[in-house]
């Protein structure tokens, strides 16, 4: 069996009836972690759409039906194979024209916070899927909007998962969210005082009329026209500093993507602002290694993933405010170096010095040949709690992540991109796709695909069965989260090793993830996230 074919798994297996199987596919498949987005996206095939618009679909569904994790007012980054080869898409905004750490300062916030106006920056979500549609979707945006319209005005029962996210949210907003420029919020995903409980209807018309009128504009009414007018004078009438010519200025960025080679395929990461670049250096970092056991194996994972967190926390930025090019810290002697580092025991982690020389995902394929890896995000859950009246749009807080420190690479300033949490991913071999993968959730995110290229390059997993094994999360210094599936003698050895481990007994910090492979003869294969409501739809 050839190194290729080993990446789909053993395919005699007989199914494990207490987890999902891997799903079977030939002219289109959509996976996310929910079913009615997936069955948008997959309508939009069979519509005549290609992968993309299915994605497109996917993506505007989502924000109706998961707006626990994402929203219209969020950004969005993508990774797609056509016929053109792959293409990377950032689009992530900046931050407006009048939001300076000054400023900040002067709302009485010494880092940046959580909620309000202060942590928004210009939204790139509408204009991702503009920008998607018209370079490669085959559907007018109008048409692929529609399924996500339907939904947010005729209504759609929530999810279990959903509610119980809803719920903690509408608890706490409740108790910090205070200010005229948080009533619509309670308005709109509150309505009766509470947050809708599972498999309750839920509508919201003006979300609807907002998605609409993004599909007949091409996003140009968010951006230059009335919806961008909308925007601007809510925050001009609640203390806000986002204005028309921020949201105007705004343009997603098509942008090569970034490899690392790992047992003999090509792992591939958005370049920064994104943190795809902690993956590909843990990945790299691990290419040199030779662990003689699973549990010597996620030691080895940890330890490479704290050295490329330290080095992100420290430089990862907008790349034109970046000490060095992302290129620099994959380099052989960096890497070299930093793989030194790792040894048999658990060790606290700083930043090296490379020399010059709330999130959704999803995954679409289709039988022509087109895949895109997507995600996109208001940050955390429903973003900064700032919604436009009778628009729907919930405002992302992804400032948050910037600093206040003059010195950062990170710091606010205006017209920067933030450093961003979001991260698809995608795999090839020998200049052929594999597919696209991704595994959501904050800093998780480059932890999982470590984790989950490990269980598909090493352990010959199929797409369900690597994202079904058990995960870790590392937190910070040695402290690291581990799933109670994980194997008590892995437990043990890394507790030994000096890993501050915590067991968690449900749920716990360790994202959700998609997966889509093509093989040689065309046949799709999918796996989607056994931790959610995670669903292939498939043609």
């Amino acid at each position: 069996m050839s190194d290729r074919l080993s990446i789909f798994g053993d395919a005699h297996s007989y199914p494990n009836p207490s987890r999902r199987t891997v799903v079977y596919g030939r002219r289109g498949m959509v996976a996310t972690a929910q079913p009615l987005a997936a069955q948008a996206g997959l309508s939009i095939l069979q519509q005549g759409g290609n992968a993309i618009d299915a994605a497109i679909a996917t993506a505007a569904a989502l924000t109706v039906v998961e707006p626990t994790s994402n929203g219209i007012g969020g950004d969005a980054f993508a990774i797609l194979w056509t016929q053109d080869g792959l293409n990377g898409l950032n689009s992530s905004g900046f931050a407006p024209a009048r939001l300076t750490a000054d400023w900040v300062r002067s709302q009485g916030f010494d880092a940046m916070p959580h909620y309000g106006w202060s942590p928004v920056t210009v939204p790139g979500a509408p204009a991702a899927w503009a920008a998607l549609s018209r370079r490669f979707g085959r559907l007018p945006l109008e048409v692929t909007l529609k399924p996500a319209v339907d939904l947010a005005r005729n209504g759609h029962p929530v999810a279990a998962s959903v509610s119980y996210f809803w719920d903690a949210a509408a608890q706490r907003f409740q108790e910090v969210l205070k200010g005229p420029e948080f009533e619509e919020w309670f308005r709109v995903f509150a309505p009766g005082g509470r947050a809708p409980a599972a498999g309750e209807m839920w509508r919201s018309p003006s979300h609807a009329d907002t998605l609409e009128e993004i599909g007949r504009t091409g996003a140009e009414s968010f951006y230059r026209g009335r919806l961008a007018e909308a925007i601007a004078r809510f925050a001009q009438e609640t203390g806000g500093v986002i204005s028309q010519d921020d949201l105007a200025r705004f343009k997603p960025e098509w942008v090569k993507p970034l490899s690392v080679n790992y047992r003999g395929f090509d792992v591939w990461e958005l370049p920064p602002n994104g943190q795809g670049l902690v993956a590909l250096m843990a990945l790299k970092m691990l290419a040199g290694l030779k662990p003689t056991s699973d549990a010597e194996r996620i030691h080895y994972q940890i330890e490479a993933l704290k050295l490329g967190f330290a080095d992100a926390h420290a430089y990862i930025a907008d790349p034109r405010y970046m000490p060095w090019p992302a290129e620099e810290f994959l380099s052989d002697a960096y890497i070299d170096g930093r793989r030194a580092l790792i040894g048999s025991e658990a060790q606290l982690r700083q930043a090296g010095t490379p020399v010059p020389g709330g999130t959704v995902y999803l995954a679409a394929a289709d039988g022509e040949g087109n895949m895109i890896s997507y995600i996109q995000s208001n940050y955390a859950g429903f973003g900064s709690g700032v919604v436009v009246p009778n628009t729907g749009i919930a405002l992302q807080n992804r400032g948050e992540l910037f600093s206040l420190d003059e010195g950062h690479p990170n710091c606010l300033q205006p017209g920067k991109r933030p450093f961003h949490t979001i991260i698809p991913g995608f795999l090839t071999q020998g200049g052929r796709p594999v597919g696209p993968f991704g595994v959501m959730g904050g800093f998780m995110q480059p932890q999982g695909h470590v984790q989950v290229m490990s269980n598909v390059l090493e352990d010959h997993m199929n797409p369900q069965a690597a994202l079904d094994a058990p995960r870790f999360y590392w937190q910070a210094d040695n402290r690291v989260v581990v799933e109670h599936t994980m194997p008590p003698e892995i437990i043990k050895n890394l507790r030994a090793r000096g890993h501050e481990i915590e067991i968690a007994p449900h749920a716990g910090p360790f994202g959700r993830g998609e997966i889509i492979w093509r093989t040689e003869d065309g046949v799709l294969m999918g796996g989607t996230e056994p931790r959610a409501d995670g669903t292939v739809a498939v043609w």
